[in-house]
């Protein structure tokens, strides 16, 4: 078999295989590229030794059974034998569903997860978003503190585990998008530095040193994202990615390290014949990072919409901290502001980064479902100090309000797991950091934060206790149950509406129309023939819709059609989905 590796400073690399030591030859056609053949199989435990320093894992490694320090293994993709026949799942027009492996279930791994697929499909969700899946210390964790980025956490099952998962989501219908990390590697078992120029000090970023993407050595760097993003569509078949905080991807080179990925992924897509796509989490309201190349943006099909949530938590919730701010001022102009613009911030003050913010859309190029809308997310839920729901927050009329413009809206939809049944169980910021010195900087670090807010720091739950990721597990037995049954029904019957109505999945963000009233807190909104009307208020709103006569799709409490004089009267917290005819 033949081994091969990047040390392009090294003046000697060896590599050690099943117990065997043997010495690398450097590529002649590829410089700073060590290369040589040893006898091994699925599974040989491997790993190389730079000038002579200790044998370190595969910076390429497929699979670390002994968790991030140990030596990597062998994967023959071959041997598995995938049994569903999958043209693939394009994004336009779907549901996506962001899932945690680690506290989906009880045992917090992805044959378990498997098992739980048949819910998504009965709710109607189209593609299934895992987070990362990387290696990471100890068993459980939020994954974006991985490394290894072409393996799978070896507690959530290995490859292997990932590879059935998929099978059996294709089987049943479902895509599925993983969250990879570019932008940093974890603190813990990033042995990258020994190899090679992979982080440059010429930029800065929340973690330190940054990804090398356009300082000497660079070219491979990049090539080694491009890469392992790839193999997860190529060998487990994954039908998209989500990138992990690209703002965070400092490059200064003519041709942005995000084009050179769409470009890549365009081309695998076209030679599976299946579509692929790539979704950014990116706070900038850059517009080219989803305009296509060919119209001089960077390619990238979609991202997140920070500003649609925002405006839509501050008009449910009230809160005004933080970046909240700007949004809280008059939250019903906010949110209908990104229903119709995408961004609230389109080169607008932001009050929170202290300086004007974004760039406004071009909503006759820009397709709607290149925009990610959402209610909740692993973020907004868990970076709170208890990761408390939106559900713990507001009453169960206004989070079903939450849902009906969340699934109406004209973005690409995306749910966070439990929220469709209004999960009482929190979602807490945990780790199992093996490192004591890593574990309790962790801890203090988290208690201190919030402490600066107001928080008492026996009030934060400890990180590194296990009790704290027991309680973020769902709690299966809810759904079965009042209340959280009516608001599981809800959701799938504002799921099935998007799939029954054309108008909302019409890509054109030009066509929405909004109405709202701020001191009665009421909104309505038009899609074609679909009308939308949303009370956030306590009391009932009496809401104009037009002469058209309306007939009611779905109404979270019982509500007549509109009248004669075109006035709908929608009780207070609650939300209403008609079609004009």
């Amino acid at each position: 078999m033949q081994f091969e590796v990047w040390a392009p400073q090294a003046g000697r690399v060896t590599l050690q295989c099943d117990g065997t030591t043997r010495a690398l030859e450097r590529d002649p056609e590829r410089p700073g590229w060590w290369c040589g053949e040893a006898q091994a199989r699925d599974g040989s435990r491997y790993g190389f030794a730079v000038d002579g320093g200790p044998v370190l894992p595969d910076p390429r490694s497929r699979r670390q059974p002994d968790g991030p320090d140990g030596l990597s293994a062998v994967v023959d993709h071959g041997r598995y034998a995938w049994r569903a026949h999958w043209a693939g799942r394009p994004l336009p027009g779907g549901v996506l569903y962001e899932l945690h492996v680690g506290t989906y279930t009880p045992e917090g791994t992805l044959d378990a997860a498997a098992e739980r697929l048949e819910h998504l499909v009965r709710l109607g969700v189209t593609h299934v978003e895992l987070m990362p899946l990387c290696p990471f210390p100890g068993r459980h964790g939020w994954g974006y503190e991985g490394v290894s980025p072409w393996a799978v956490h070896e507690p959530y099952g290995g490859p292997e585990a990932l590879k059935r998962f998929v099978d059996r989501a294709h089987e049943l219908g479902l895509g599925v998008v993983l969250d990879v990390v570019h932008n940093h590697l974890g603190p813990s078992g990033n042995y990258l530095p020994a190899f090679g120029p992979y982080f440059t000090d010429t930029h800065h970023t929340p973690w330190g040193a940054a990804v090398n993407l356009d300082a000497p050595g660079s070219d491979e760097v990049r090539a080694y994202l491009v890469d392992s993003a790839l193999a997860w569509l190529r060998d487990y078949r994954i039908d998209g990615l989500r990138l992990d905080a690209v703002h965070a991807l400092v490059d200064t080179r003519a041709c942005h390290f995000l084009e050179q990925l769409s470009t890549a992924v365009d081309g695998l897509a076209a030679d599976l014949d299946r579509p692929l796509f790539l979704i950014a989490e990116s706070d900038l309201n850059d517009p080219r990072i989803v305009t296509p190349r060919a119209e001089g943006g960077l390619g990238v099909h979609a991202q997140w919409n920070d500003d649609f949530h925002h405006a839509l938590h501050a008009a449910l919730t009230g809160e005004s901290q933080g970046y909240y701010a700007d949004f809280a001022r008059e939250p019903l102009a906010a949110l209908a502001k990104t229903l119709t613009r995408g961004y609230f911030h389109d080169g607008t003050y932001s009050s929170f980064r202290g300086r004007s913010h974004g760039r406004a859309l071009d909503r006759a190029r820009t397709a709607a479902h290149r925009l990610t809308g959402y209610s909740q997310t692993h973020d907004q839920v868990g970076n709170r100090a208890q990761g408390d729901r939106l559900a713990s927050l507001v009453s169960p009329g206004l989070a079903a309000c939450a849902a009906t413009l969340t699934l109406t809206a004209p973005f690409t939809p995306m749910l966070f797991m439990g929220e469709e049944w209004a999960a009482g169980t929190p979602w807490q910021f945990f780790t199992d950091h093996t490192d004591p010195r890593l574990a309790e900087a962790v801890r203090s670090g988290r208690r201190r934060e919030f402490a600066a807010h107001g928080w008492r720091e026996e009030d934060v739950p400890d990180p590194q206790d296990p009790a704290t990721r027991e309680r973020s597990c769902l709690d299966w037995s809810e759904p079965e149950r009042e209340p959280h049954a009516r608001v599981l029904d809800w959701y799938r019957r504002l799921i099935a509406l998007r799939a029954e109505q054309p108008d909302l999945t019409d890509p054109d963000l030009a066509d929405t129309r909004v109405a709202y009233d701020g001191t009665a807190r009421w909104l309505a909104f038009r899609r074609g023939d679909i009308r939308v009307a949303v009370n956030l208020g306590t009391e009932p709103a009496a809401i104009p819709l037009g002469n058209r006569p309306a007939r009611v799709l779905a109404a979270w409490e019982p509500v007549e059609g509109p009248g004669e004089n075109g006035i709908l009267r929608v009780p207070g917290e609650s939300s209403v989905v008609l079609v004009q005819e």
